[in-house]
């Protein structure tokens, strides 16, 4: 049988070189069309297949009993029934979709009923996010950040060059692309203030990351070893980690971000799976010092996932964009900071959400957010006709796409985009 990921694959269904959403990509989400409930569909071209009616036609099997994973309106059962099954699943979409196979394409009536176009559908947050768990893994970020905050000389903490540092987020307002943001409202002290008083934030900003789905679980009191903690990933989302800096920088010492993070985090609607990404897998970064050993990796876990950000400002009628980079560049890979998230013992569960951290290249074209892009609002963002940014306001409208390039064909996870309300 041919593999899943062939560059070669073409399915029935016409799909342009340039669409994130080819054969060889397929990825999971779950919307609703046609006054039917939300269910889970794959992405191909400009539709969306819509899984579940293909298991009541008896053409789609994943090895259950009862009435299916299909139905409903999470991945969180799909990814539960764990590797094995994601990969015969795959297979046999890629199958059903191929342009060479009649058993779908000559179906008239079943592909009426199957192929949802993409401009009918509505697109849901796709997992129930058991809990959420940001990191700051990228090193070009984190040595910006530290650069302005406590100078060259200082600029990466002791403990950064050991570990993938990371603090829990808030999974309750995990959003699906397309969500509001209302401004948040915190305690804020400026510089040359006395006492901290109540309000909007005013500098409210966005990070670039890839979430990492979590699609199996490990017990309470249990570490992981590399094979087991990559085949636990189940695929990857785009998502932008809204930042409100001012109310950050106030409450965050002691122990670290809570409110200025806690409001909104946006995923993309589309979970690309670990197996499409295979062909694209890179060496990461030297790691100097070498991890500790429970952190040492054997393969590359790195992704060559092009990235970008545009922002469309509330005057604009078009986006402009701000950064472009790459996921290659992050210091600490997915796979080594699920390694340490459970090294203590912690368990993990279906669902959960792991968020790379701004992904900031070595370029100053490549910094995934406001804060290293308009250096803590010393350097204003040039956009379109004397428009210019600092930090996000009012009725601005911020758009991050991503995509691996194939050879004639992207593997992409669509976007994520969010536009800010007032408070």
């Amino acid at each position: 049988m041919t593999h899943p990921n062939d560059p070669a694959l073409r399915s029935f269904i016409p799909v342009d070189a340039e669409s994130d959403f080819p054969i060889q990509n397929l990825p999971y989400g779950v919307f609703s069309a046609r006054g039917l409930a939300p269910r889970v569909g794959v992405a191909i071209g400009d539709y969306v297949l819509d899984l579940w009616e293909l298991e009541q036609d008896g053409r789609l099997a994943v090895g259950q009993d009862g009435p299916g994973v299909f139905v409903a309106d999470t991945l969180n059962p799909f990814m539960a029934l764990g590797p094995k099954v994601w990969a015969a699943t795959r297979s046999r979409i890629s199958e059903l979709l191929r342009h060479d196979n009649g058993e779908l394409r000559d179906n008239e009536a079943l592909c009426r009923r199957v192929l949802v176009p993409m401009k009918e559908a509505r697109l849901h947050l796709p997992i129930a996010v058991s809990g959420y768990t940001d990191f700051y893994a990228s090193k070009e970020h984190a040595s910006n950040v530290g650069i302005m905050f406590r100078g060259k000389e200082n600029a990466l903490q002791p403990n950064w060059l050991h570990m993938p540092v990371g603090y829990n987020g808030r999974a309750s307002t995990v959003v699906v692309s397309g969500t509001k943001v209302r401004r948040p409202r915190g305690q804020l002290k400026p510089p040359g203030a006395d006492l901290p008083s109540f309000g909007a934030c005013r500098r409210l900003d966005f990070e670039l990351e890839m979430g990492a789905v979590i699609g199996q679980p490990s017990p309470m009191g249990e570490t992981l070893t590399e094979a087991l903690a990559e085949q636990m990933i189940f695929g990857f989302v785009l998502l932008n980690d809204w930042s409100a800096r001012d109310i950050q920088q106030w409450e965050y010492v002691p122990l670290g971000p809570f409110l200025a993070k806690a409001f909104a985090t946006s995923i993309s609607p589309w979970v690309v799976t670990s197996a499409a990404l295979e062909p694209f897998r890179r060496q990461g970064p030297k790691q100097d010092p070498a991890p500790l050993p429970y952190l040492q990796q054997t393969q590359p876990h790195n992704y060559d996932i092009e990235l970008e950000v545009a922002l469309r400002a509330a005057p604009m009628s078009k986006p402009a964009r701000i950064c472009r980079t790459n996921f290659k560049y992050m210091y600490w890979s997915s796979v080594q900071q699920l390694l340490h998230h459970a090294s203590s013992g912690c368990a993990m569960n279906v669902g959960d959400l792991l968020g790379s951290g701004t992904m900031s290249g070595p370029e100053k074209d490549q910094r995934g957010s406001l804060l290293e892009i308009s250096w803590n609002g010393t350097e204003p963002v040039e956009l379109a006709s004397g428009i210019t940014r600092t930090f996000l306001e009012d009725g601005d409208s911020l758009v991050m796409r991503g995509w691996c390039q194939g050879n004639g064909y992207r593997v992409g996870f669509g976007e994520v985009e969010g536009t800010i309300v007032p408070a």
